[in-house]
């Protein structure tokens, strides 16, 4: 079994441990997590930073968390995806044909997909995707890391097997809740009222923009704060549409459609926004207005 196929070792395990022994591992998530091999090494540096001294006795009191690496890493990482995704550059393009199982970039049964195809899933989704399907740490670990449920954290790494289309559906369609929630959103951005956008966000919602979307005005953003701001305007000009079957926005008001909104909900929370408005990406939808 290659390592990264390896069950994920129990949280006790690195007690006393060399760090040597661990640094392979470690590099490996951090890499498949950070997608360079500069950012891994920094983040596995960080890692060696905090890593406990056996040598030190153990103070007399509660008996400590066992120390866990992985998480230690997970949680270094997340951080750097998170400020990686509020100065994304590059515009989002949700067919890239270069990502997995596009015309560009065959794959093999069992290959993971390459670093640059990962860079389309949000922070969580990408955590959740890639220490559970390729390190084999369980939803449990990973939930508090994102502090979500371990069932939040199932349904995340199945939405980034559906965006890296290594699934047909989306996992878990819950059509009511995502209907209610996108209703909400368009009522608060005709209402201007920031404050309820903000509280329909997920804190790590990402906006993502596909060129033409950019070009109009419509840039990427990362955050509640940042996501209600950027997309709130627009939002309050739009009008309700099905999207593939599922709730969303179309704009302008009235008129064909020159952008759409599609909404991810996750716990009645919107997590992802993707803003499409290059005439091949909304001829790929199935849209209703």
């Amino acid at each position: 079994m290659n390592e990264s196929a390896a069950p994920a070792p129990p949280r006790d395990v690195f007690a006393g441990a060399p760090f040597e022994e661990h640094r392979a591992r470690l590099r490996a998530v951090a890499y498949r997590l950070l997608g360079t091999s500069e950012e891994a090494d920094a983040a596995v540096q960080d890692v060696r930073r905090t890593w406990p001294d056996v040598h030190t006795p153990v103070a007399p009191g509660p008996v400590p968390t066992p120390y866990d690496p992985v998480e230690v890493l997970a949680r270094g990482c997340l951080d750097r995806l998170r400020s990686r995704e509020s100065h994304r550059e590059r515009p989002w393009d949700p067919w890239d044909p270069w990502a997995p199982g596009g015309p560009h970039h065959p794959r093999a049964p069992g290959e993971p997909p390459p670093p640059a195809a990962l860079d389309g899933l949000t922070p969580p989704e990408r955590l959740a995707f890639v220490l559970h399907d390729e390190f084999s740490v369980p939803y449990e670990r990973i939930a508090p890391l994102l502090e979500r449920t371990p069932a939040a954290a199932r349904r995340l790494a199945g939405r980034a097997r559906y965006r890296l289309r290594e699934a047909e559906e989306m996992p878990e369609p819950d059509p009511p809740r995502q209907r209610t929630a996108v209703a909400a959103f368009l009522t608060a951005a005709r209402a201007g009222d920031t404050a309820a956008l903000r509280a329909l966000l997920d804190p790590d919602a990402a906006l993502r923009a596909d060129a033409e979307a950019e070009r109009t005005g419509t840039a990427a953003a990362h955050g509640a704060g940042a996501v209600a701001e950027a997309v709130g305007p627009l939002a309050g000009t739009a009008r309700k549409a099905l999207v593939d079957g599922a709730a969303g926005l179309a704009w302008p008001a009235e008129g064909e459609p020159r952008l759409v909104l599609v909404f991810t909900v996750l716990e009645d929370r919107i997590t992802a926004i993707d803003a499409l408005a290059d005439e091949d990406h909304l001829d790929r939808l199935e849209l209703h207005v």
